[in-house]
C-alpha cells in the first residue's frame, strides 16, 4: 500500500531526474535548431521568445518514465496511464517535428491529429468500462454516493471528454510556465484523491508526473529556457484525462481543470463570434492572451491562473468528500 512517504519520495526522485535531464537535453534541442516560431498576430512581447527550444516535453516524459518504471508498481493501470500519456505525447511530437524540423508550419493536419486522439481516447474508455468496478458508472461531484450510469453512451462520452481535455491543455500552453504549473496543481489533486482512495497506481503515477512538472518548471518558468511544445502539452492532457477516467471522475475535469475549460471556451467563442458577426469578443484568444492585451504582465497572468487552479482543486476535493 502506497503511503504519503512513498508519494513524497516519488515526487522528489522524479524532480531530481528531470532537473538533471534539463541541462543535458536542452542543449541538444538547441543544436537541433528546434526553435519556437512566434505567430505574427500574437502579442508583440512574445517576439523575443522566437528561437527558444521547443519539444521540451521530452524531458518530462523521460523523467516520468524512469521514475514509474523503477517504482516497483507495474500493473495494467500503470501501463494504460503511460499509454495515454506517451500516445498523446507521440501525436504532439510528430506535430512538433513536422513544424520545427521539417519546417512545415502547419504540422499535422487537424483531421490527422483527431484520428489519433480519438483512437487513443476510445481505447482508454473501453479499458475502463471493462475493468472498473463501477463499469459504465461515473461519480457525480457534490452528490454523496450517487453515480451516473452512462451505459451505451459511456465510450462516446469518455472519448469526447478525453479529446476535449487534451486539446484544452494544448491551448493553455501559451505562456512561460502556465500549462506546467496549472497541470502540476491538477496532478496534485489527483494524487491526493488516489492516495486517500488506496489506488496505488494512480497515486504513484500522479506523484511521478508532479515531480517531473516541478523539475521542468525550473527551465520553463519565466523567462523560459525551453518550451514543452505539443509534445508536452498533449502528453499532459493525456495523463490528466487518464487519471480522471481511472478514478471514475471525468465530471471533475471542468472543475479542477477550470483553466483548461475557459481557455478552450474562449477560443470557441472567439471563432464562433467572428464567423457569425465579424466581431471578436476577446482582444485575443486563448484567454491568457486577452489579459496580456489588457496590460497584464505575463507573470501576473500565470500567477493568477495558478491561484485560481489551487482554489478550484480545493473545491474539487470538497465535491467528492
Amino acid at each position: 500500500m502506497v503511503d504519503y512517504t512513498d508519494t513524497i519520495r516519488t515526487i522528489i526522485i522524479s524532480f531530481i531526474i528531470t532537473v538533471i535531464l534539463g541541462p543535458i537535453l536542452i542543449p541538444v534541442l538547441r543544436k537541433m535548431k528546434v526553435g519556437q516560431s512566434i505567430r505574427e498576430e500574437g502579442p508583440k512581447t512574445h517576439y523575443k521568445k522566437s528561437g527558444t527550444p521547443t519539444m521540451g516535453g521530452i524531458i518530462m516524459m523521460i523523467g516520468l518514465l524512469i521514475t514509474v518504471l523503477t517504482s516497483g508498481i507495474l500493473n495494467r493501470d500503470i501501463y494504460i496511464l503511460l499509454l495515454s500519456t506517451f500516445g498523446f505525447g507521440l501525436i504532439g511530437f510528430i506535430d512538433d517535428y513536422i513544424k520545427v524540423v521539417k519546417r512545415r508550419s502547419l504540422g499535422l493536419k487537424p483531421y490527422q491529429k483527431l484520428i489519433g486522439q480519438f483512437i487513443l481516447a476510445a481505447l482508454l474508455a473501453i479499458y475502463q468500462s471493462n475493468t472498473s468496478m463501477l463499469g459504465t458508472k461515473i461519480i457525480i461531484p457534490f452528490v454523496s454516493n450517487k453515480y451516473l450510469d452512462l451505459g451505451m453512451l459511456y465510450i462516446p462520452f469518455i472519448t469526447f471528454v478525453v479529446v476535449g481535455t487534451v486539446n484544452s491543455v494544448n491551448l493553455t500552453d501559451g505562456l512561460d510556465g502556465l500549462a506546467t504549473g496549472v497541470t502540476l496543481i491538477v496532478l496534485s489533486f489527483f494524487g491526493l484523491v488516489s492516495l486517500n482512495w488506496g489506488m496505488d497506481s494512480a497515486s504513484i503515477f500522479s506523484a511521478a508526473l508532479t515531480g517531473a512538472c516541478l523539475g521542468f518548471l525550473v527551465f520553463n518558468a519565466y523567462p523560459a529556457k525551453v518550451f514543452m511544445g505539443d509534445t508536452g502539452s498533449m502528453a499532459l492532457g493525456g495523463a490528466v484525462s487518464a487519471l480522471a477516467i481511472l478514478l471514475n471522475l471525468p465530471l471533475i475535469i471542468p472543475i479542477v481543470g477550470g483553466i483548461y475549460f475557459v481557455e478552450a471556451l474562449s477560443v470557441i467563442i472567439q471563432v464562433t463570434s467572428y464567423k457569425l458577426t465579424g466581431k471578436r469578443v476577446f482582444l485575443m484568444s486563448p484567454l491568457h492572451h486577452h489579459f496580456e492585451q489588457k496590460g497584464w504582465s505575463e507573470t501576473r497572468v500565470v500567477a493568477v491562473f495558478w491561484i485560481i487552479t489551487v482554489i478550484l482543486c480545493l473545491i474539487g476535493v470538497a465535491s467528492i468528500n
